[in-house]
């Protein structure tokens, strides 16, 4: 796998893997994984591709590595999602923070829909795994609100597809979505017009009338 062991890498080679990883991070999200070579990143991190291989022997060690990561802050928002909370006041924050996820994480969000689309051959462990696991527990959290009579009956799982489609496509699209805005209304002022937008739809649609 990778050149030395976190435990024994010094400074400069933790600021080494770092600089590498954030070239990678650019080829990939622009490239794709197949369409990234070694050559490629090692350019964009300005070193040898000698000195990257001593810090990882492979493409796929590098692309493994930033899914990781990637995938530890994808999840952040959702393990955050608390079932002694108020199910609007939870709900209504986790769109905020997936919006603000796709406002300044949008590489990684590429990153993360070139290898869906490529049918995710690199990631399936993950998705089948801890993505899985964490999404079926707070489908659980999020089925008590409902049985509470707190938020109104409807797909879990869909309600959870819904929200990650309405907020990344602000970072998967977000060339569109300012060419369509135009340059009015296709500035920073997007986001928040999103978050208000999708409260509005998400937080008005699932709570109980009276």
């Amino acid at each position: 796998m990778e050149g030395s062991t976190p435990r024994g890498r010094t400074r400069i080679q933790k600021e080494k893997r770092e600089v590498i990883l954030e070239a990678a991070l650019e080829v990939f999200s622009t490239n794709g994984f197949r369409g990234s070579t070694i050559d490629q990143i090692a350019e964009a991190a300005g070193m040898s591709k000698p000195n990257l291989l001593y810090y990882f022997r492979r493409k796929e060690d590098i692309h493994e590595t930033l899914m990781h990561r990637l995938l530890e802050t994808w999840l952040a928002p959702l393990k955050e999602l608390d079932n002694i909370g108020d199910p609007m006041t939870e709900l209504r924050g986790y769109i905020r923070r997936k919006l603000e996820m796709a406002r300044d994480f949008p590489r990684e969000s590429r990153l993360f829909a070139n290898e869906i689309l490529q049918g995710a051959p690199r990631i399936m462990a993950m998705l089948e795994g801890e993505l899985k696991t964490l999404v079926d527990e707070k489908v659980d959290v999020i089925k008590g609100w409902m049985r509470s009579g707190k938020v109104v009956q409807a797909d879990p799982w869909h309600l959870i597809f819904a929200i990650w489609a309405t907020t990344q496509h602000y970072a998967d699209f977000d060339v569109q979505v300012r060419a369509v805005l135009g340059p009015d209304r296709g500035g920073e002022g997007r986001f928040e017009d999103a978050a208000r937008f999708l409260e509005q739809l998400f937080i008005e649609g699932l709570r109980p009338k009276s």
